[in-house]
């Protein structure tokens, strides 16, 4: 897909773009929730693109993104590459972007089991590495339009990386990092899954959306990954051409580019979920508190059925 073909999926021309801005700018001068929001065009239309500019969608998804990160707090701020162990989890290789985009002009994320030493480190360092990385892509506009291609590559998974979490969070954090943070996951690809960790698969399947369900393949081998994926944006163990160890050096350039722009995230507070959205019923989890803090506004939370 190419970029003309995103903006047309998207609904996403000049005069889209300035008035659904305007609009979103106006939900945001008048929400008495959000502190210290960071408005410049291209972290709204994050959101935007996410929701293909329907904005009572992407006034839900700027709630939902900021919630995450004031629930889980422990696993998705502090987004540092220059932490130590942060540092350590990257530099080892466990999830990173490739520096070529596939054919659709999608950043290609490669996430390897192996690069994660899950003897030494917890929950909280892996998930912060993943939201690091999401952070990152979608400050590009580009990634924003066309969204995001994912490699899994299961080589090298131990039992301490199935019982490094409590299966309650991860699968909370899992549904949540789908539905809050605003990305378009276009293809995902699993290579080297062991037939005893499927139900892993089967797991996970089950806390997507039936969307997400259907862009998942599972490959047997590099050969046919490399079949539904160019090799030149593979590293050389997945039949890619460029050494890991190569594309490690340039996308930790990148991280460190962004590094003061991500942290300063965290300055970002929502106070409270009320003016979230419940899926299944369509109601505010906190009628009564939206009442009294939002009837200023102009119909901004009108009846929504959220994707």
């Amino acid at each position: 897909m190419g970029l003309k073909s995103a903006e047309k999926e998207l609904h996403e021309d000049q005069w889209t773009r300035e008035q659904s801005l305007q609009q979103l700018r106006n939900w945001l001068s008048k929400n008495m929730d959000i502190l210290n929001m960071r408005c410049d065009d291209g972290f709204l239309l994050r959101f935007l693109r996410a929701k293909k500019f329907n904005v009572p969608l992407a006034q839900q998804s700027i709630l939902k993104y900021l919630n995450i990160k004031r629930t889980f707090p422990h696993l998705s701020t502090q987004l540092d590459l220059l932490d130590a162990k942060l540092n350590d989890i990257i530099s080892s290789g466990y999830i990173f972007a490739t520096p070529k985009r596939d054919k659709n002009g999608r950043r290609v994320v490669i996430v390897n089991a192996k690069g994660f030493n899950a003897k030494l480190y917890g929950s909280s360092e892996q998930a912060k590495v993943h939201f690091l990385t999401y952070e990152f892509l979608m400050e590009d506009p580009l990634t924003q339009m066309v969204g995001v291609t994912h490699i899994g590559n299961f080589a090298g998974v131990t039992t301490h990386h199935i019982t490094n979490w409590k299966p309650g969070e991860f699968a909370r954090v899992f549904k949540w990092g789908e539905q809050s943070l605003p990305m378009r996951h276009k293809e995902i690809h699993l290579i080297n899954l062991p037939s005893g960790l499927k139900w892993l698969v089967e797991f996970a399947k089950t806390r997507v959306s039936l969307k997400i369900r259907k862009r998942l393949t599972v490959h047997s081998n590099a050969e046919e990954l490399c079949k539904a994926i160019d090799p030149e944006c593979l590293p050389q163990e997945l039949g890619g051409r460029m050494s890991t160890e190569e594309m490690l050096k340039l996308w930790k350039c990148e991280l460190l580019e962004k590094r003061e722009t991500i942290l300063k995230l965290d300055e970002i507070t929502l106070l409270t979920d009320c003016g979230i959205q419940c899926k299944k019923s369509g109601k505010l989890k906190n009628v009564a508190h939206f009442l009294k803090h939002y009837e200023c506004l102009e119909g901004s939370f009108r009846k929504l059925e959220i994707d």
